[in-house]
């Protein structure tokens, strides 16, 4: 950590250069694991700014409350590690997964996906893989967050799996249902898969899963995406190389159409000329000064992951938005090295992988298709189950050479939230480990019902996560009760405030998490205006 230095004179937004400092590695950043190249001894400068509001991360949370705050006319500074990944039709922002390259991952020399090689040099891609203990999390590393990456479920619980998930917020649900939800859903102009597109060859696996489905015991529903569909017309049409028809989706959508937060919150919260993006700042502590106020450490790097510049951030606000493990791991840090003193005891627990678990259904009887049309369109849910989950089917990108038929087919659910981050100095790191009692009954239900998708129409479901057990949806660390109220205010600390999936413990009542965090986000800063603006920022 730096020396301490006096406050500049100036206000909010205020640069100046300190002078230098030798650096001889990154140590461990929130994200950032050292490169070879950042081994070199190199001299930086060491600059200091004083800014008003600063937002750490730019998904869901991230860009719901740059927005907010941004309407409130709050000048704010948004901190974002990734880059920026513009699309169009026809674009190669992103790397297709039949030749993935060093744009896919966060600072690693090789691929991260299973069965997908590759070798490369590190580059600041788009997701970054974190290795716990019984647990592999991935998370996006990008402006938008994990909206570029994820297929775009954008699903609503129940009031009763709402509050089985979050009981400390179970009294918001009302005003949530009737104000929040629909707001994100607007925003992200969020619908089903028009009848038209559900009808063509592409998507002949999505109307083989709503056959099949109901005889296996589900409800089905068609899940509610941010697309505009006139881009998949397009494909359908000839005029756009396949993404969507043929569910090249792990790293973005080429041709766009996707609402994802870099093109709706984020580019309404820039618009307002308020909130200033800075991409490639990772932030690697937290701390809090002589005159409590709010100390941001963070090293501005180029896109090998090589330090250009440590900065110093003074703010009176930080809205920590980093994702479930990057918040979390900041603050279990913080904690650990007394950065942020009186931190709650509860910071680093109650974490969960939202009961995610990938299988592959191979050799099924029926037609399926030649080509797996996108995002995944189409689910199904099983009413009065001791336990909720939800199964949908996503399309595969890859299949396999020989014509076997192969679908892939994701459950996920409510979960207890047993997982817990530890700090460990040797990295200067936090370290999930996860208890696997903790989703051991669901996983019990959810293969149960895999398995009566093959009694109805044949061949074989593969769990792919037997061997090595992983998540998407990483969710807790910081829960909401216990080291934050119910609008996301770190207990005992002015000022500090985590609005994002690491305040929710584990899982989102049986849904995909994004639209339940941008709800909460929504509810949170509603609240925060009204209560702390001016007051405390």
């Amino acid at each position: 950590m730096s020396a301490p230095v006096p406050a500049p004179a100036a206000g909010p937004g205020r640069r100046r250069v300190l002078g230098a400092a030798a650096i001889g590695g990154l140590g461990l950043a929130v994200g950032v694991r050292p490169s070879r190249a950042s081994a070199r001894i190199a001299v930086v400068p060491l600059t200091e700014s004083r800014e008003r509001a600063v937002v750490v991360g730019s998904g869901f949370g991230g860009g719901v409350t740059a927005l907010r705050l941004a309407q409130a006319g709050v000048r704010t500074l948004l901190l974002e590690r990734g880059l920026r990944w513009p699309t169009g039709p026809n674009a190669t922002t992103f790397p297709r997964i039949a030749n993935v390259d060093r744009r896919s991952a966060w600072l690693t020399d090789h691929s991260m996906i299973p069965g997908v090689p590759g070798t490369w040099k590190p580059y600041t891609g788009l997701i970054e893989t974190v290795q716990g203990d019984g647990m592999t999390i991935n998370c996006g590393a990008a402006v938008g967050g994990g909206s570029l990456m994820y297929h775009g479920m954008t699903l609503q619980p129940s009031e009763e799996f709402f509050a089985r998930s979050m009981p400390s917020a179970a009294g918001d649900y009302d005003v949530l249902n009737r104000l929040y939800y629909p707001a994100v859903a607007r925003m992200l102009k969020i619908s089903t898969i028009p009848a038209d597109i559900l009808a063509t060859g592409p998507y002949t696996s999505s109307r083989f899963f709503l056959d099949v489905a109901p005889q296996a015991g589900l409800r089905t529903f068609k899940v509610p995406l941010p697309v505009d569909w006139n881009y998949v017309r397009g494909e359908l049409d000839g005029r756009y190389a396949p993404t969507y028809t043929n569910s090249d989706l792990t790293f973005g959508v080429n041709n766009g159409g996707k609402h994802s937060i870099d093109v709706t919150y984020l580019a309404a919260a820039e618009a307002t000329g308020r909130v200033r993006v800075e991409t490639l700042h990772v932030v690697r502590d937290l701390s809090l000064d002589a005159a409590k106020r709010w100390v941001l450490h963070v090293d501005r790097i180029d896109t090998d992951g090589v330090l250009q510049e440590r900065k110093r951030i003074i703010a009176d606000a930080v809205f920590l938005n980093a994702g479930s493990p990057g918040t979390t791991r900041l603050l279990v840090k913080a904690r650990a090295k007394n950065l942020v003193p009186g931190l709650p005891d509860a910071v680093g627990t109650r974490w969960g992988n939202n009961g995610d678990r990938i299988y592959a259904w191979a050799g099924m009887n029926g037609d399926i298709g030649t080509a797996q049309g996108g995002p995944a369109c189409v689910g199904g849910r099983v009413d009065g189950s001791p336990i909720p989950y939800t199964i949908i089917h996503a399309g595969s990108p890859l299949l396999p050479p020989d014509g076997t038929k192969l679908m892939t087919v994701v459950g996920f659910g409510i979960v207890e939230p047993k997982g817990a981050w530890t700090y460990d100095a040797t990295t200067d790191d936090a370290k999930l480990t996860w208890d696997t009692d903790g989703d051991a009954a669901l996983q019990t239900l959810v293969r149960a019902r895999m398995n009566e998708f093959t009694k109805v129409a044949g061949g074989v479901m593969i769990d792919r996560d037997a061997q090595n057990t992983s998540t998407w949806h990483a969710l807790g660390g910081v829960p909401m009760g216990e080291a934050v109220d119910r609008h996301g205010r770190v207990l005992g600390h002015q000022g500090l405030y985590v609005l994002d999936g690491s305040r929710i413990p584990g899982s989102t009542g049986a849904c995909n998490p994004s639209m339940t965090i941008a709800a909460l986000a929504e509810h949170s800063m509603a609240a925060i205006l009204r209560q702390d603006l001016v007051r405390v920022f």
